[in-house]
């Protein structure tokens, strides 16, 4: 396995279907993008910001909070065929919260991360839902920021409109 850092442009496209992964899965749970970026700054490579409050309420909103955190993951991780578990750590580290809190005990903690995990992975293998990944990072490739109107229109083009 070669430990070798990945080459700039590399890092940039699997930055954009990081992001790309968390808009869509977030509009998928209802709720707001305000903005997506793979501009980096002193923290993250990227991010996806999220608007006030739901577009529509998640029957189970702990949840749906834990899907759009392990988004990013899971769609970088389709991209490239591995996780970038480092590259995820504040991701992973939120979604475990939620899974501690939703579960009596560490090892329970884990199958629900690795549950959510794997639904995430299931939403994200729909033709569509993909297809809207990859346009939102397509644009984030050439603009390094969206808004997240943009972003809701390359979803709603894949996958449609409520």
């Amino acid at each position: 396995m070669d430990d070798a850092a990945p080459e700039p442009d590399d890092q940039l496209r699997r930055t954009a279907y990081h992001e790309a992964g968390h808009a869509v899965i977030a509009l998928l749970m209802g709720r707001g993008v305000q903005r997506v970026s793979v501009e980096p700054d002193a923290t993250r490579l990227g991010k996806c910001e999220f608007a006030k409050g739901n577009f529509r309420r998640p029957k189970d909103p702990i949840e749906a909070d834990g899907l759009v955190l392990l988004a990013g993951l899971a769609a970088e991780g389709r991209l490239t065929g591995e996780y970038a578990w480092d590259g995820a750590a504040s991701d992973l580290r939120s979604a475990r919260r939620l899974t501690r809190q939703r579960a009596g005990s560490e090892r329970q903690a884990e199958r629900l991360e690795r549950r959510w995990l794997d639904k995430v992975e299931h939403l994200l293998a729909d033709d569509d839902h993909w297809r809207a990944v990859e346009a939102i990072a397509d644009e984030l490739l050439v603009h390094r920021t969206i808004s997240g109107r943009a972003a809701r229109h390359h979803f709603e083009r894949f996958v449609g409109a409520d």
